[in-house]
């Protein structure tokens, strides 16, 4: 019990208070106990990846063996891993063109043809469904819904072209371009609640380290507590 929860909570204070403050060193010996644990750090992660690779396979293997709903993407999935592995394999790892010899690496051809033209697909769809979602949450219902109607038709009137055109049509001269607009919507407006949620965000962060440091939160020791 005392190897399974003091150590590792002494551990993680230790190094949580020594953080805190190395940032705040500027000393050789503070730089490179910092370059140390990044080190460390990137090998822990490489063992982590070989854990979640296990957990990957052992979890699809379940799927394919009980033909659960879907298990052909299970196959799927192993085929892909495979055949990418034996790909960055035969390559050596190389992930872009040759510059020297123009020739595309094996791992370099799965990338560029495969998972690019997925994730092209994916992102493309996804259009379809935040113009869904937008059709059904810009409805002037209150205040807040006008206030967001507005800002979007702004934003999206003023980057295109023919809204541009449109909009020098309407006003007189003198007035502020749409696309102005917009950019001052983007630049004062939204920047301004992009940062209150930053820092909103930044207090979050550093109250859960501290509930980590000082032993409040335990759950990355596991039993639940």
């Amino acid at each position: 019990m005392f190897l399974q929860r003091q150590v590792p909570l002494a551990i993680c204070f230790v190094v949580g208070v020594v953080f805190v403050f190395q940032d705040f060193v500027p000393h050789h010996d503070s730089e490179q106990l910092l370059t140390v644990f990044t080190d460390w750090g990137i090998i822990i992660t490489g063992f982590a990846s070989l854990l979640g690779v296990g957990s990957l396979i052992q979890v699809h293997w379940l799927h394919i063996k009980r033909q659960n709903a879907g298990w052909g993407y299970s196959v799927v999935t192993y085929v892909a891993m495979v055949g990418t592995l034996a790909a960055g394999i035969a390559s050596g790892g190389k992930a872009a063109p040759d510059a020297q010899t123009g020739v595309m690496p094996a791992f370099g051809w799965v990338y560029n043809y495969t998972m690019v033209p997925l994730q092209g697909t994916m992102f493309a769809i996804l259009a379809f469904f935040v113009a869904s979602v937008a059709f059904r949450s810009f409805r002037a219902r209150s205040v807040d819904s006008v206030l967001l109607l507005v800002a979007a038709v702004i934003l999206l009137v003023g980057n295109v072209p023919l809204g541009e055109a449109a909009w020098r049509w309407v006003m007189p001269e003198g007035v502020p371009g749409i696309a102005d607009v917009g950019d001052w919507v983007m630049n004062t407006l939204n920047l301004a609640v992009r940062r209150a949620i930053l820092i909103g965000v930044a207090l979050g962060i550093v109250a859960t380290s501290l509930k980590f440091i000082l032993g409040i939160e335990r759950g990355y020791l596991g039993g639940g507590d």
